[in-house]
């Protein structure tokens, strides 16, 4: 390394690892191996330890289970429905009462109208000082015209009307 142009690297050993479930050189592989590989995985694990005539048994028997069963590629496309109300009272999608986060999303939304100079639903109460105050007063009387969104986790969805609410 006497000369700095001449730079002197060394090249990493390469190591081949075969992997645990690998196939033979020459054999072709099928276009669907995965239950295959699942069946022989599950076999590794309950032979790795010596089996009785009833264990053995019952290992083929949850093995011819697993290549009997149908194979699920794909989810069906879940088209997004609305539930409907069945009438008053009658909420299929969560409490029967508003969560604190719609009470606290509601009361913020129609303050901010309010302070920006919307008309109220209702008469203005003499201990109200500021927006919120009207704002719950209007919510606490179901006077505010607004419906709720709720959601299910798949995407379906039910709206409420605000007066339908405990």
């Amino acid at each position: 390394m006497s000369d700095p142009e001449e730079v002197e690297v060394e090249a990493p050993e390469e190591i081949e690892e075969e992997p645990e479930f690998a196939r033979p050189v020459g054999e072709e592989m099928a276009e669907d191996t995965t239950m295959e590989d699942a069946i022989n995985a599950y076999k590794k694990i309950f032979e790795s330890k010596e089996l009785t005539d009833d264990e053995r048994a019952e290992l083929d028997k949850k093995i011819k289970q697993m290549e009997t069963r149908e194979v699920i590629d794909m989810d069906p496309v879940h088209v997004i429905i609305e539930i409907p109300l069945a009438g008053k009272g009658k909420i299929a999608i969560g409490p029967p009462n508003l969560t604190r986060f719609e009470k606290a999303r509601i009361l913020g939304a129609r303050a901010l109208q309010l302070s920006q100079g919307a008309p109220p639903f209702i008469a203005i109460p003499s201990d109200a000082r500021t927006s919120l105050d009207i704002a719950l007063k209007e919510l606490e009387e179901f006077a505010i015209p607004i419906v709720i969104k709720r959601r299910l986790p798949n995407g379906d969805y039910q709206n409420v009307p605000i007066d339908y609410f405990n």
